[in-house]
């Protein structure tokens, strides 16, 4: 049966390690996510998991080991932060370079300078053209889901890419909420059993594996690593549809909340996205068509099923927890920007940087981006397309 108990979104993160049994997981820690590796570790010394266990020197070295043992035909796991993401950086392209499923919790954080151990995108949006899949939770019930999910969707053999599940440093990873964790055998058999397709060990079928490839086979080797992630996006419905068979919560690759009548939208990742349906109920107690559209499945982005989505409001914001510098948006909006241009969707979309750092955005901010909405939907100009949310200081476009 399954069990119902207060766990922060680390250790929920680290109860579904504790249940998929990983054979191998190599880690550093970093804040803000120490408490899952710390956690693991304990596990693992207790006998309670079979895992082999491997503290590293570093983040590179963590990433390098959690590669080779993949390579050998190991079920592995990782997780990592901000700075220790950035170290990992030049191994990221090889193990997706390699199609090893190697799956990583990432507490969402900001990248330095200056030094600053609180939450934002910015270090899961700089691997975002890594060829990793990036799923971004909302609470901690779905950090712990998603990491049973991971497992499936990177060992897919239409998939055989690594999986980056990523949740908000402190908002999710320390605090507390109430997690239903499925009961061990249950979630062993969602889970399954790994049988490697290409093992390096396997001697009597020997593979090759970081050869030096030139112009004569690297081009087609990236466009093969390309099927992979787009393969992706029916296997994450499949997972999620059979995990919600399994558990009764149901996951896809958006969270459409109160949309299909809305007029205004609010676009977001994340934990922010729990603020927007608080006032999109606030909103809708006031007589205003208000929805919001949470995208879960980052990487790769599924424009159709955006654009869907957003097709036919008066006005959108997305709201990006990172700067995408010089091209006066984040990236997240240019990537809705994009969905509604290649549909031929003509949908006036503003974009609001906001809660970098840690800032914290409250439902005034929301309502404050909401207002602009229901303006430009009632005829008002669409003016500044990009601008800081709750910036101290200037006109929040950037500028002082």
């Amino acid at each position: 049966m399954a069990t119902r108990t207060a766990l922060t979104g680390n250790y929920a993160v680290a109860r579904a390690m504790k249940q998929i049994k990983p054979d191998v997981v190599a880690a550093y820690p970093i804040t803000p996510q120490t408490d899952v590796v710390e956690e693991f570790s304990q596990f693992v010394a207790d006998g309670l998991v079979p895992t082999e266990f491997v503290p590293c020197e570093s983040e590179h070295s963590a990433m390098s080991t959690c590669i080779g043992a993949a390579a050998a035909g190991a079920r592995v796991m990782t997780a990592t932060s901000s700075q220790g993401l950035a170290l990992m950086w030049e191994m990221l392209y090889i193990a997706s370079g390699y199609r090893l499923p190697i799956v990583m919790a990432l507490a969402n954080r900001a990248l330095s300078g200056p030094i600053n151990i609180h939450c934002d995108h910015s270090d899961g949006m700089g691997a975002r053209d890594s060829g990793w899949i990036q799923i971004y939770c909302k609470n901690q019930q779905e950090a712990y889901d998603t990491m049973l999910q991971a497992v499936r969707i990177a060992e897919h053999p239409d998939v055989l890419t690594p999986v980056m599940v990523c949740y908000d440093g402190f908002v999710v990873s320390h605090a507390m909420a109430s997690v239903e964790l499925l009961d061990d055998d249950q979630a062993a058999a969602f889970v399954g059993t790994y049988t490697p397709k290409y093992p390096l060990l396997d001697t009597k079928h020997p593979v090759t594996y970081g050869p030096l490839v030139l112009f004569d086979y690297y081009h087609e080797m990236k466009r093969q690593q390309v099927e992979g992630i787009l393969s992706a996006p029916p296997v994450i419905e499949e997972v999620g549809r059979q995990f919600g068979d399994v558990s009764g919560r149901y996951y896809g690759l958006v969270e459409p909340y109160r949309l299909d009548d809305a007029e205004v939208a609010v676009v977001a990742l994340g934990s922010a996205a729990s603020t927007c349906e608080v006032v999109v109920d606030e909103l809708r107690d006031a007589g205003v068509a208000a929805g919001s559209l949470r995208v879960r499945a980052f990487q790769p982005f599924p424009r159709d099923l955006v654009a869907k989505h957003l097709d036919g409001k008066k006005a959108v914001a997305v709201m990006d927890r990172a700067e995408s510098f010089g091209a006066r948006g984040g990236p997240l909006c240019t990537l809705v920007e994009a969905s509604l241009y290649r549909a031929g969707k003509n949908v006036p979309v503003v974009n609001y940087i906001y809660g970098l750092g840690g800032r914290d955005t409250t439902t005034k901010d929301i309502h404050s981006v909401y207002d602009r909405i229901i303006g430009i939907a009632r005829g008002g100009e669409v003016g500044q397309h990009y601008q800081y949310l709750s910036v101290r200081g200037g006109d929040g476009n950037g500028r002082n």
